[in-house]
């Protein structure tokens, strides 16, 4: 079996799990967040279940525009999600993200792993991307601070 990359990052939450539950499958909160920098989200779709599908489009600020997709094939509420990963532009490369929330203390606990990537380049920038979207995931999250969501 070939070994392929992967890459975990965990992150510590002022906000109970299920905010930031909601932060991963609700499309309003999502287009808050997504993207390695300061680029808009242009559009964003969630439907939460195993075997529903996600879609988000973002421009970064060099003016490029992506559009990544998946399939959910594991949803346990404000505890795990698990979903498949492509872009538009690389359908034949196909990566699995899974994410748990953990109620610690101060918030949550959300363990991050992106596996099955094509190659160490992909998981180097799929690692900073990925960690410039959780600055303004942070950013969202203490935004909500008492709000419901």
């Amino acid at each position: 079996m070939m070994h392929t990359p992967s890459l975990t990052i965990v992150r510590r939450l002022k906000a109970p799990p299920q905010k930031v539950y909601a932060a991963w499958t609700r499309p309003e909160l999502m287009a808050r967040w997504w993207g390695p920098d300061a680029g808009p989200v242009l559009s964003a779709e969630a439907d939460a279940r195993v075997g529903g599908r996600f879609r988000v489009v973002f421009q970064t600020l060099d003016g490029e525009t992506h559009e990544c997709r998946g399939e959910y094939q594991e949803v346990d509420a404000d505890r795990k999600l698990v979903f498949t990963w492509q872009w538009v532009t690389l359908p034949e490369r196909r990566s699995l993200v899974t994410i748990t929330f953990r109620p610690v203390d101060e918030g949550t606990e959300m363990n991050f792993t992106h596996s099955q990537l094509f190659d160490e380049a992909t998981r180097d920038s799929h690692d900073a991307g990925w960690k410039g979207a959780f600055e303004k995931l942070g950013a969202l999250i203490e935004d909500l601070g008492g709000k419901n969501v």
